[in-house]
């Protein structure tokens, strides 16, 4: 019966306290469809026969979720909080969501950002109420002292914590005694007061048709994007050293420049640059990101490296966005596989260009295993902050001129020592012609607008994407064990010299619905080598994709 599976799927779950399967997924050492595959085995070795042909976990999950729902007066309560000054915060026990359903994960966690300070996730945390170290968390997140915080918790257990180190904490059984309690606490009996507030939930209106814009993602720090179209959102990352107008040839010809309707160029972007993408056309919402440290997304000056577990919360990548297909390309392809990883309740679908998927080897140090490859000798020379920026920045033009350059015979360098030694011979652009011709792929008003972004913002942020190596490995190491269950699509191109084909071999493995498209006479710059390749190869895969399912009604809070 129900009942009876239920209780079994409740005992193999929190079998083994501290590390049992639901203490592991909710501090994000495992995604919800390996606890959903531990669970079956747990459940069919512990019952065996006496199980029913029908028993499905997914399904007795499922139903069990079913069953939850979301405290909208409680939501309410906290807006009018907010209102009158209060700073908000939101700790959730939960899982990395990659099942069917993460739509509607996706969609929850996008209201309570919209309405709280801080939302913070168990699974992000590696962390889980009620542990001690998680409050203290929350606790710096919100700039807050114990005494100055109020606590509420549907979860005896998960007060406890909060009482000891000082909090006044609600135990809500009954909402509309916890909100009375709440009102008495607080005082804020402003407007209708948090007991007679029947307003719904406001939400953000959602941005006029534009094409170019910012976003803040954290105080000081904006991301500079170009937004078109309608339909489905697909997310364009780009590498380095590029730009969001990288994908100019995903991008066609149209009309000016504009922000909330009104014609502008911005900030010196070429008229003949004003463009509507080729993928709008084919009845997408288009964003192309300039990515964090590049030209208007430079990061501050005196930015370094974060320490310790770098953290690309999904807010950088397609901020105020539920879900969304995510396209990358060099670095760009790094970030979307993470977010495949990381957040995959965010990402519809997943496509790289270039960039193999490779889980991180904990047996293997990622300098050491880098090393071992010749053509990755130039990561090493940019690791001394200055001394590549020095270079790189002498003159913008010939730097891009000289690295930015099709495979085809006619694009060629009379020299071009490639990426081997460059350590050995004191540069990347050390036996490069001086006066380096214009490239095939890069000029005129395109090359201009390179120059200006990257005067603007100069190396520094893009060269720091290659100083968290050792970094970035431990914290995928969290993730070594996951598959990317979403429609996935690799693009490989023939004559790449640094990311060759030969290392997307075997990616299925890691990716069971993974497509390919394949690009022989193309090196390493995909999307303005042979535009017209890669936009069929890109259409065609977005076209199988299933369709999005209609936004959860929570939306409507």
């Amino acid at each position: 019966s129900l009942p009876l599976c239920r209780n079994l799927l409740q005992e193999v779950m929190f079998e083994g306290g501290d590390d049992s399967p639901y203490a592991r997924v909710m501090r994000g050492h495992s995604s919800l469809s390996q606890l959903l595959a531990e669970l079956e085995r747990g459940c069919r070795a512990r019952a065996g026969a006496a199980l029913p042909d029908t028993f499905s976990v997914a399904r007795a999950f499922e139903g069990m979720v079913a069953e939850g729902s979301v405290n909208v007066p409680l939501l309410r309560a906290a807006v009018e909080l907010r209102a009158n000054g209060f700073k908000t915060g939101v700790l959730t026990n939960n899982w990395v969501d990659d099942g069917a359903g993460r739509l509607f994960t996706a969609t929850l966690l996008g209201v309570l950002r919209r309405h709280f300070d801080v939302v913070i996730e168990s699974c992000r945390a590696g962390l889980r109420k009620p542990e001690l170290a998680l409050y203290s968390h929350a606790l710096q997140a919100l700039r807050a002292q114990p005494h100055e915080v109020i606590f509420l918790d549907d979860v005896g257990e998960n007060l406890k914590p909060a009482r000891a180190m000082g909090m006044a904490t609600v135990l809500v059984r009954d909402t509309e005694a916890a909100l009375r309690e709440l009102q008495e606490l607080s005082g804020v009996q402003a407007g209708a007061g948090l007991l007679g507030q029947k307003e719904p939930l406001p939400t953000a209106c959602d941005p006029d048709s534009v094409s170019h814009g910012y976003v803040a993602i954290r105080p000081g720090v904006q991301l500079h994007f170009v937004e078109m179209g309608h339909g489905p959102v697909v997310c364009l990352c780009h590498g380095f050293p590029e730009s969001w107008l990288s994908w100019r040839y995903q991008v066609r010809r149209r009309s000016g420049w504009a922000t909330r309707g009104t014609p502008r160029s911005p900030r010196g972007a070429p008229s003949c640059l004003a463009q509507l993408p080729a993928l709008a056309d084919a009845g997408f919402r288009v964003i192309a990101l300039e990515m964090k440290g590049y030209g208007d997304s430079a990061a501050p000056p005196g930015e370094r490296p974060p320490r310790g577990r770098p953290r690309r919360e999904p807010g950088d990548v397609f901020p105020g966005i539920a879900q969304a297909v995510l396209v990358g390309h060099d670095w760009g392809g790094a970030v979307v596989w993470n977010m495949a990883l990381f957040y995959p309740e965010r990402v519809r679908a997943v496509a790289s260009l270039n960039t193999p998927y490779r889980p991180a080897d904990p047996d293997v140090d990622i300098v050491e295993r880098m090393s071992r490859v010749p053509a990755f000798d130039y990561q090493f020379y940019f690791q001394e902050p200055g001394v590549a920026e020095a270079e790189l920045e002498r003159d913008v033009g010939r730097t891009l001129r000289l690295l930015i350059r099709s495979a085809s015979k006619e694009d060629r360098l009379p020299s071009s020592p490639g990426f081997h030694g460059v350590r050995e011979r004191g540069g990347l652009l050390v036996g490069f012609p001086a006066d380096a011709p214009a490239s095939r792929i890069l000029a005129g008003p395109a090359l201009h607008y390179y120059v200006q972004q990257f005067t603007k913002s100069g190396f520094r942020g893009p060269l720091n994407w290659y100083r968290n190596m050792r970094r970035n490995w431990r914290w995928a190491l969290l993730a070594k064990d996951r598959k990317i269950l979403m429609p996935a699509l690799m693009v490989t191109a023939g004559k790449d010299p640094v990311l060759r084909p030969a290392m997307a071999q075997g990616m299925e493995e890691w990716i069971p619905h993974l497509s390919r498209g394949h690009i022989e006479e193309c090196g390493h710059w995909t999307q303005m080598e042979r535009p017209a390749e890669l936009n069929r190869i890109l259409l065609e895969w977005l076209e199988k994709l299933p369709a999005s399912p209609a936004p959860p009604k929570l939306c409507r809070l």
